[in-house]
């Protein structure tokens, strides 16, 4: 299997670990081929060519940067090439199209997680203050609680209609793309997809009136 060096306080990005040799630039079939092959020169192949879609990936879920990222990038990388390996990647799909459905899932569990847990909030990094006007403070401000929200609910939602939301929704993909990635027929994507959306509408018309109810008791 190839090796992933850990994070370092240092160095906010995952590094693969480096060799002396290293292949000319593969296609996705020659990359996985070596990754399978236990060809630990294509490390830094496999991060270069995942890493963007998975930091997206997770900054979408999460809607900023966790100050655990680095871990969970490992993580990710951990469970591709584990899938490469046995041969759970059917091919049907780009390999950083696969890549965005583990990242996806990888984060809706730590959502689940911080959930359970009771601190959603307390894992967040805040970004530095900007001189900006205080309407578009404010309205950064309500966008990024409005997702937080959509997420919290999504992490408490049936998880292959929340993944069809979030793949489809948040991250942009066709239903076609969306089946190759999940494994199932255009029509059960689809379908996944119409309840996903409604179980979230119902959800957040219910926080929206709880919290309606809370403001009018507070008065």
């Amino acid at each position: 299997m190839l090796a992933m060096s850990r994070p370092s306080p240092t160095r906010p990005w995952l590094k693969p670990v480096s060799n002396s040799s290293v292949p000319a630039v593969l296609s996705d079939e020659e990359l996985i081929a070596a990754v399978v092959g236990g060809n630990e020169r294509v490390a830094t192949q496999l991060y270069d060519r995942l890493v963007g879609v998975i930091d997206r990936s997770l900054y979408r879920v999460f809607g900023r940067r966790e100050v655990d990222h680095d871990d969970l990038v490992q993580t990710i990388f951990e469970q591709i090439v584990l899938t490469l390996t046995r041969g759970s990647y059917a091919g049907n799909c780009s390999l950083k199209t696969w890549a965005a459905r583990i990242s996806v899932n990888v984060g809706l569990n730590a959502l689940r997680s911080r959930r359970r847990e009771r601190k959603v909030m307390d894992h967040s990094v805040e970004f530095p203050a900007e001189s900006a006007a205080e309407v578009d403070v404010e309205r950064h401000s309500n966008a990024r609680g409005l997702l937080r929200v959509v997420m919290e609910q999504l992490a408490d939602m049936n998880p292959r209609r929340a993944q069809a939301v979030l793949l489809h929704d948040v991250e942009g993909y066709d239903l076609t793309e969306v089946a190759a990635m999940t494994g199932v027929t255009v029509t059960a994507a689809q379908s996944r997809l119409v309840r996903g959306r409604k179980e979230l509408l119902k959800r957040l018309d219910a926080h929206e009136r709880k919290g309606a109810a809370q403001r009018r008791a507070a008065k």
